[in-house]
């Protein structure tokens, strides 16, 4: 597993929608499961550095 720099980190955006660092989410992992009532998603960090939401 590669380790990546974080980017600086920026001011919060104008909204008040939470903001959250993708690599914290992930604890270290380049994937996590995300469940919204009774669907599963995946979300995952590519070797780019994208993120991919998936069902």
């Amino acid at each position: 597993m590669s380790v990546h720099s974080r980017p600086p980190t920026t001011s919060a955006p104008a909204d008040d929608a939470p903001t959250f660092d993708a690599r914290d989410l992930l604890s270290g992992a380049d994937r996590a499961r995300i469940v919204l009532e009774d669907q599963v998603y995946t979300l995952r960090i590519t070797r780019a550095g994208k993120l991919i939401l998936t069902k």
